[in-house]
Formats: structure tokens, C-alpha cells, sequence
């Protein structure tokens, strides 16, 4: 049995391309956790080559980490054959970073038509934490409707939305406190992390 957490990163095609980058750094160097399934989907290809000059699927991972890595695995989502498609496989939840309106719409729907759906699919019925970082504005009818069936159905509706009161000098320092919330929410606090102490 594994001595650490065994996550699920998976990467969609809406913006917050930085996000996936920064949860990845921060769980690449968590002791804590033992090994990450990672799967970028087709499109969030595209939103790398726009937003971080990454290209390509090979070599993916040493791109986004500066360096190898011996603790996440990188999937193709069209994968089903991968281990996190299987419900035997044991695994301490998922994080969906950025996630589109349409993987959302596909969790929501019990779609499980590519390894992201499928593996969302598995953390639902064995009950374990999927994470959605919803990234969209406006929401429209659809959307909200489907967030509501993913809730309904045990998801945690986690939308991409930056803090203001730790005063973030820049955009990083957004992305980071957003990324520590996310980790803190799957039992994995973050040293670095920003909390708010108010008035005793």
C-alpha cells in the first residue's frame, strides 16, 4: 500500500493554464504525496501554447517542472485502459485544474467518454474528493445546472476565483494562494499559504 497520497491532476481546455502548472510544482515537491495521474486533455494543449509557449504532448511534464519527474505520471486522456479508469485502483481524489464548461458538463452527465470523465466518474461512485476549479464568466443556465448535478452527486464546486484580503503583490501570488486553497481542501495544507487570522 502506498505510504503517500495518490492523486488525479487533470487539465482541460479553459484558461488557467498557470494554475495546472503551479498545483503541479507545489505536489511535485510534497512529501506527502506519493504519485500523481496526470491528464491534460486535447484542448488544454492549445491553451498552453497560447498562454505558457508550451507545445506539444512530449515531453510535457519536464516543460512544465523545469525537470523530470519520478512522481507524476502523465496520461493521454483517451487512456481508458489506464489504472485510474478502474474504481480497484485506489487513489486519495482528484483535482480538475482549470475545468471547462464541457468536462463539466461531462462529469455531470455520467458521459465518462475519455480518461478525465471516466476517472471523475470513479472518484464519484467510490466516494472520493473530485475537485472542479470551474473556469468560466458569464455562467449561463447549463452550467449552473450541471455544477448543481455534480455537487448533487459529491463533487466539490471549487470556482477560479482570487483573494484579495492577503494583498498579492502579483499575479503569481494569486495563482499560489489559489492553488494552496485548493490542496488545503484535499487535506494537504500548504506552509506557504496565506490565512487570514482576523480578530480573536
Amino acid at each position: 500500500m502506498p505510504s503517500g497520497k495518490v492523486l488525479i491532476v487533470a487539465m482541460t481546455g479553459a484558461s488557467g493554464a498557470v494554475l495546472a502548472r503551479e498545483l503541479l510544482l507545489l505536489l511535485e515537491t510534497d512529501e506527502r504525496v506519493e504519485h500523481v495521474h496526470f491528464v491534460p486533455s486535447e484542448n488544454s494543449l492549445r491553451v498552453l501554447a497560447e498562454e505558457l509557449q508550451i507545445s506539444g504532448r512530449n515531453g510535457l511534464l519536464s516543460k512544465l517542472l523545469g525537470q523530470e519527474s519520478a512522481k507524476i505520471a502523465q496520461h493521454a486522456p483517451g487512456d481508458i485502459g489506464a489504472a485510474i479508469a478502474s474504481g480497484s485502483y485506489s487513489t486519495d481524489g482528484m483535482i480538475v485544474l482549470p475545468c471547462s464548461m464541457g468536462t463539466l458538463g461531462a462529469i455531470a452527465n455520467g458521459l465518462a467518454d475519455n480518461l478525465i470523465a471516466r476517472a471523475a466518474d470513479v472518484c464519484l461512485k467510490e466516494k472520493r474528493p473530485l475537485v472542479l476549479c470551474v473556469r468560466e464568466t458569464p455562467f449561463n443556465k447549463i452550467h449552473l445546472s450541471n455544477m448543481q448535478l455534480a455537487a448533487d452527486a459529491g463533487a466539490t464546486i471549487f470556482p477560479v476565483i482570487p483573494t484579495f484580503y492577503d494583498h498579492p503583490t502579483d499575479t503569481l501570488a494569486m495563482v499560489r494562494q489559489y492553488v494552496c486553497r485548493v490542496l488545503a481542501h484535499i487535506g494537504l495544507p500548504q506552509k506557504s499559504a496565506y490565512q487570514w487570522s482576523g480578530k480573536a
